[in-house]
C-alpha cells in the first residue's frame, strides 16, 4: 500500500518507517527540513518537505503522495520535562493534536485516502476511580489536574476528529515509550535523574503506568494500517504496573540507586499536582482490544524483559 507518514523522523516513526518498508509497503515521510530528509531515505522511504501547521503546505504533500493510508505521529516532546507546567510543556504537541490532526485529515480526504491512523495516549487521561486497568470503554478523567486540563482536550479533540471523519479513523493510545529513541533508556534523561536520586517515589506509589517499547509500538502501527476496524485502542504491554514496582526495578536495571520515597505533600509542593496524580492515582490500560483486532502482540511482553534487554 501507498502510505503516509507525518513524524517519520520522531522516536516512534524511527523506528516505524523501516517496519512499514520491510512489509512491502510503498512511503512516504514528511519532515520539516531538508536536514532530516536523509533519516527517511537511510529507512527506505521517500522524503516529502512541508509542515503539519501549514494547512497548505500539510493538503499538497499529502495529495502529492497519493496515499490510501495517513499516519499521525507528529508530537513535540523531546523536551518536556517540566510537568508542574504540563500544558505549557505540551503546548506545541497540543496544536499538532488539533490543528495538525484537522490539516492531515483535509489532505487525506484530498487524496482519497481508505483510513487514518494517528497517536494518541492511555494513561492519565482516563478516570482514575475505580479498578486499577482501564479499557476503550472507560471514560476520560472528568477533573484531570489544571495544569492538564488543555493537553486532555487536545486528546479529545484528536479521537473526535477520527471518529467523525468520512474514512477509517484509528486512534492508537500508546502507553509510555521506552527503549532506542526514548528519554527512558540506560542512559536517557530519566536514567540521569534517577542516579542522582532526583526520581524519587512520591506518595504510596500507586499509580499504575503502561509501557510500550518503541518496536512494539512501532509493529502495532503497521497492524493498524493493515486490518482492524476503525476505533481506538490501547497499546501498550501486558502488565501495567505500580511506579513502586517499576521504578526500583528500572534503576536495578540501569546500576542505579533505589529511588528514594517522599511523602505526597512534599512531592505536590516540589513538583506539583500533575506528578502527584502520576504517581498515586493514573490507572493503567489493557491492550486485549489491539491484540484481538491486529492480531498483535508485543515483543517485550512485560517491563521485566523490556527493562532486561530493551532499554538500548
Amino acid at each position: 500500500m501507498r502510505i503516509f507518514v507525518a513524524g517519520g523522523t520522531g522516536a516512534l516513526g524511527q523506528h516505524l518507517l523501516p517496519q512499514l518498508v520491510a512489509a512491502g509497503h510503498d512511503v512516504t515521510a514528511l519532515t520539516r527540513s531538508d536536514a532530516k530528509s536523509a533519516i527517511v531515505r537511510a529507512a527506505g522511504a521517500e522524503p516529502v518537505v512541508g509542515d503539519a501547521l501549514d494547512r497548505d503546505s500539510a493538503v499538497a504533500a499529502v495529495r502529492a503522495a497519493r496515499p490510501e493510508v495517513v499516519i499521525h505521529q507528529l508530537t513535540a516532546l523531546t523536551n518536556a520535562t517540566n510537568f508542574r507546567q504540563f500544558d505549557k510543556e505540551f503546548a506545541l504537541t497540543n496544536r499538532l493534536r488539533t490543528e495538525g490532526i484537522d490539516n492531515l485529515l483535509a489532505g487525506a480526504q484530498a487524496a482519497g485516502a481508505r483510513r487514518f491512523v494517528a497517536q494518541s495516549f492511555a494513561g492519565w487521561p482516563v478516570e482514575r476511580t475505580g479498578g486499577r486497568i482501564k479499557t476503550e470503554a472507560d471514560p476520560f478523567d472528568p477533573n484531570p489536574p489544571a495544569n492538564q486540563r488543555r493537553s486532555m482536550a487536545a486528546i479529545q479533540y484528536l479521537e473526535k476528529q477520527l471518529a467523525n471523519a468520512d474514512l477509517e479513523g484509528i486512534a492508537l493510545r500508546y502507553g509510555g515509550f521506552y527503549g532506542p529513541g526514548s528519554n527512558m533508556t540506560r542512559d536517557g534523561e530519566i536514567a540521569e535523574l534517577i542516579r542522582k536520586r532526583r526520581f524519587p517515589i512520591v506518595g504510596n506509589g500507586q499509580g499504575v503506568w503502561t509501557f510500550c517499547h518503541l518496536e512494539d509500538g512501532a509493529s502495532a502501527t503497521v497492524a493498524a494500517v493493515e486490518r482492524g476496524a476503525p476505533g481506538v485502542y490501547n497499546v501498550g504491554d501486558d502488565e501495567p504496573i505500580e511506579i513502586a514496582t517499576w521504578l526500583p526495578a528500572y534503576a536495578r536495571a540501569i546500576g542505579a540507586p533505589a529511588p528514594r520515597h517522599v511523602p505526597t505533600w512534599l512531592g505536590r509542593l516540589l513538583a506539583g499536582e500533575v506528578v502527584v496524580s502520576m504517581m498515586t492515582r493514573v490507572r493503567g490500560a489493557s491492550n486485549a482490544r489491539a491484540k484481538a483486532a491486529f492480531d498483535w502482540k508485543p515483543h517485550y511482553a512485560t517491563f521485566r524483559e523490556g527493562f532486561a534487554t530493551g532499554l538500548g
